[in-house]
Order: C-alpha cells, then sequence, then structure tokens
C-alpha cells in the first residue's frame, strides 16, 4: 500500500518506544507467506460464492487445508508460517472482487466463514507448534472494508472527507484507496486494536505484520510497539517501498523489522532481468546504517507485486533465474520471506494474477519440481550454517571490470566464515583474485566444491589468490578457512 510522506519529524515521536527489555530476535529463521484462500481447500463445507475461473472470486482455500499442509511448509523448510489476514470479511464484493485478500475486515476478532471458524485457527496454531513452526499474522490497523457495519454503527472512528480536506497529512488522515480510515487517536479506536493484538496472542500467535504503516498515526503505533515488545511478539512492518534508510529509522523507532523493497527491485533487475549487479551491491553497501541488520525482511516477492518469474519472456529463463534468485537470497543476512510458489517459480503479472492458486508435487512440470528442489536444498545449506543464519555480512570489493558480473561476500560467525558468490554471466567462467584486493585473508584452500547440492562450482585458495569457477546464471557459497 503505497504514497510516500516525509519520515523525520513523524518518527520522531516514536523515540524511545523501546522499553528496556531486550527485543525478540528471529535471526535465523525464514518465513514461508500464504494466502489461505488461494494455498489449499481442507473443507468443500466453506466454499460458498467460490469461482476458481474468476481470479477476483473466492477460490476455497481455508484454514483446514492450510493446517493439512503444514508438512509441505515444513519439509521445504521453513520455520515460520505468515498467514494474509483471516478475519471475518466485509459480505460482499467491491470493484467486482471478493475480500479472499483479507484485507476488507469486518470484524477483527473473529475468522472468515470461508477460512473456517475460531476453532480452526486454533486447530492451526496448535499443529504449527508441533510442527515447529511459528505463527505470523497480518494486521490491518488502518482500516475497515468498505461494507463494514462498524463504518454505519461508528462514524466517529473515521475520517472523512473533512478531515482529509484539512490536514496537512493526507498519507495518514485520507482514506487509503477509498478504505473507511480510522482514527487511531480515538480512545474507542486505539482501546479496539490494541485489544485486537491481545486476542491473537492468546491464540498463539508469535509475532504480527503490520500492514501499511505509512498511513497509521505515529502516537498509535507507539503504543502497539511497546505492547508488543513488552509482550515478546516480533514485528514486522509494511512500509511499501522502504529503502535501507526507510528500515534503519522503523527499526529505531521500535520496529523489529521492514521489508527491505530496494533490495527486492534491484534483485528483480539484476537477477531475473540480466542487469547489472551493481544494483544490489548499492542495496547491500548501506547495511551498516540499520541498527538490526539481522532482522530486516528480504523477499523476491509477494502478493501485492507481480511475481518474481514474470520477469522474463520465456518460462525456462525464468525458472533458472528463480533458482539463481532463490540461492542468491538465501546468503544474505537477514530473514528470507517465500511467497507461496515461488519455490516453484510461479507466473503471474500484477494483481490478481499474482495470486494463482498454489499447485503441489502432484502437479508440478520437470522444471518446477528442479526449482523446487533448488529453495529447499539451499535453506537446508543455510540452516545448517550459523555464519549463513545469523553471521555478519561483508561485501567483498571486485574489480570495477567485474562488478557488473560478479558479486562477493562473506558471512562469518564463531570462527565458521563462507563466501558467497552471485555469477551474473550468461556462461560459466573463471575468476583470479587477489585475496588482498578483496580484503580477505584467508588460509590455502584446495579446491573446494559449492555447499548447494547439484551445483558445479568451485573454489580454492592458493599463493594470496582466490580463484572461482561460476556456472552462468547462479549463485554459489562455500566454506572458507
Amino acid at each position: 500500500m503505497r504514497r510516500l510522506p516525509l519520515l523525520g519529524a513523524l518518527l520522531a515521536s516514536l523515540a524511545g518506544a523501546q522499553p528496556p527489555s531486550g527485543p525478540p530476535s528471529w535471526e535465523g529463521q525464514i518465513i514461508y507467506q500464504v494466502m489461505p484462500d488461494r494455498f489449499f481447500d481442507g473443507d468443500r463445507a466453506n466454499n460458498a460464492g467460490v469461482d476458481r475461473s474468476n481470479p477476483r472470486a473466492w477460490h476455497g482455500g481455508d484454514l483446514a487445508g492450510l493446517t493439512q499442509k503444514l508438512p509441505y511448509i515444513q519439509g521445504l523448510g521453513a520455520t515460520a508460517v505468515w498467514l494474509t489476514p483471516i478475519y471475518r470479511q466485509q459480505a460482499g464484493n467491491s470493484f467486482d472482487t471478493a475480500p479472499y485478500h483479507g484485507y476488507w475486515p469486518a470484524d477483527f476478532r473473529d475468522v472468515d466463514p470461508h477460512f473456517g471458524t475460531l476453532g480452526d485457527f486454533d486447530a492451526f496454531t496448535t499443529a504449527a507448534r508441533s510442527a515447529g513452526l511459528r505463527v505470523v499474522l497480518d494486521q490491518v490497523v488502518n482500516h475497515y472494508g468498505y461494507g463494514a457495519e462498524a463504518v454505519r454503527q461508528h462514524p466517529a472512528w473515521f475520517n472523512g472527507q473533512a478531515e482529509c480536506d484539512k490536514t496537512t497529512n493526507k498519507d495518514v488522515d485520507c482514506p487509503l484507496a477509498g478504505l473507511p480510515d480510522l482514527k487511531q487517536a480515538s480512545p474507542e479506536v486505539r482501546d479496539l486494536l490494541l485489544g485486537n493484538a491481545d486476542f491473537w496472542r492468546a491464540r498463539g500467535v508469535d509475532a504480527f505484520r503490520y500492514d501499511a504503516i505509512r498511513h497509521v498515526e505515529r502516537p498509535f503505533l507507539k503504543d502497539v510497539l511497546a505492547r508488543d515488545r513488552a509482550a515478546g511478539t516480533w514485528t514486522l512492518g509494511e512500509w511499501y517501498g522502504a529503502d535501507t534508510g526507510t528500515v534503519a529509522e522503523w527499526q529505531r523507532a521500535g520496529f523489529d523489522s521492514l521489508f527491505l523493497f530496494s533490495l527486492q527491485g534491484a534483485m528483480q533487475k539484476s537477477v531475473m532481468g540480466g542487469q547489472s549487479l551493481t544494483q544490489v551491491a548499492n542495496v547491500l553497501s548501506r547495511q551498516g546504517e540499520l541498527p538490526r541488520p539481522g532482522e530486516v525482511a528480504l523477499f523476491l516477492d509477494n502478493h501485492d507485486l507481480p511475481r518474481f518469474a514474470q520477469g522474463s519472456l520465456f518460462e525456462d529463463e525464468a525458472q533458472t533465474r528463480t533458482r539463481y534468485g532463490l540461492r542468491a537470497l538465501l546468503t544474505l543476512r537477514g530473514v528470507p520471506v517465500l511467497w507461496q510458489g515461488t519455490e516453484i517459480a510461479l507466473r503471474g503479472g500484477a494483481d490478481p494474477d499474482n495470486r494463482r492458486d498454489m499447485r503441489f508435487e502432484d502437479g508440478w512440470t520437470t522444471a518446477e519440481k528442479a526449482v523446487y528442489a533448488a529453495a529447499r536444498d539451499a535453506i537446508a545449506v543455510r540452516r545448517a550454517s550459523r555464519a549463513l543464519s545469523v553471521g555478519t555480512q561483508t561485501l567483498r570489493p571486485v574489480p570495477d571490470t567485474l562488478q557488473d558480473d560478479l558479486l562477493l561476500l562473506t558471512r562469518e560467525v564463531d570462527g565458521e566464515r563462507v563466501l558467497a558468490a552471485w555469477h551474473g554471466g550468461r556462461e560459466r567462467r573463471t575468476y583470479s583474485l587477489r585475496l588482498s584486493t578483496l580484503g580477505l585473508t584467508a588460509a590455502d584452500q584446495a579446491v573446494t566444491r559449492s555447499l548447494y547440492a547439484g551445483q558445479d562450482a568451485r573454489v580454492s585458495v592458493g599463493g594470496g589468490w582466490l580463484h572461482l569457477s561460476l556456472p552462468g546464471k547462479d549463485a554459489a557459497v562455500f566454506g572458507l578457512r
């Protein structure tokens, strides 16, 4: 959800939102994002209005289906699952679109019948915990749905045209996409929204993803962040288009994490689009600005963006480059977030095409199976390596003539060190680089293969030189002494 106000003065009021207790840490976690309606149908009895031929209609996915498919998420290697909102939605459609996505709420403390019941949600959280998966729930705090009864029952809760006309902060005090805009300064609204967080926390939710924080009143965010921090709840904010500076400001203000949209855009252009890797390097070079670099949310795509694999006209190339993107993403410091279907290079353009129904193993092509295998392997490699999971990250300088096609970084913790190499060239190439130019010291090392399975990539060290043999359009990771 989009539109950009000035940050400085607006965020100043949030300074000091963090209580003395240390923040929860999700460094080392891997989040799998699910839109329940488009994931799996586990209960056909709640399929009223389902029309899978219509991309703007309900498609029948539900909490029962998500619970049944937890072994799939666990098998991929994710450690947490993020659900888009499952609240009871407005009863009718708006703009010929059903509220299948969950962002048009009518009752924040109930489950929409299309998704199931509160009992189904409790069963899901219990099963997730048994599977070792943390639960992230989307929290809408900016608005109600267009047709929500609360708009008629409590008009004083909302900013109307008069408030919008007189305000100097249009992003906060005017409706976003025409949605009924809540006045979080109202004591009733504040108590309602804070109570909503308590309600879901008590039902087993470990973290909240806060939607559209750009459009929410800052004093209220100060309150909600302090309350979440005191409860040990991890907080992930969505500021559409956020760059490193924006993420850093909000981390200082009290959020544990934000999505790093600037990295996603750079990877879309560099990895999928074949442009220079300097665009990615420029984003990574700003890591030092982040108060908590290990918590920042890293992603290739999500439910608000065209699919990563949509960046190529050719499906086979999109699959190859999605594999490259997944392997590359999982070398970076932060919390990777994988949107359902990215692990098989699912395609899709702008909303609603980017929300196609998830498909599972029995419906995959041979090429999709290969992308999945690479994704699962890259996750397993990351989880097996403390350096990749929680290590510091250092971007290594490469010669100017190689910067378009080669990006090198090291991750290190407790004496364990790995080297990640992203290669944007189309063909296999061998590179020999002086360790001193990379700012590296390393013992001599015989030829060593990539930690990623089934990948013909090699490294060796000798006589002050680093030698790399890398396939085209791929990312590799090596143990380094």
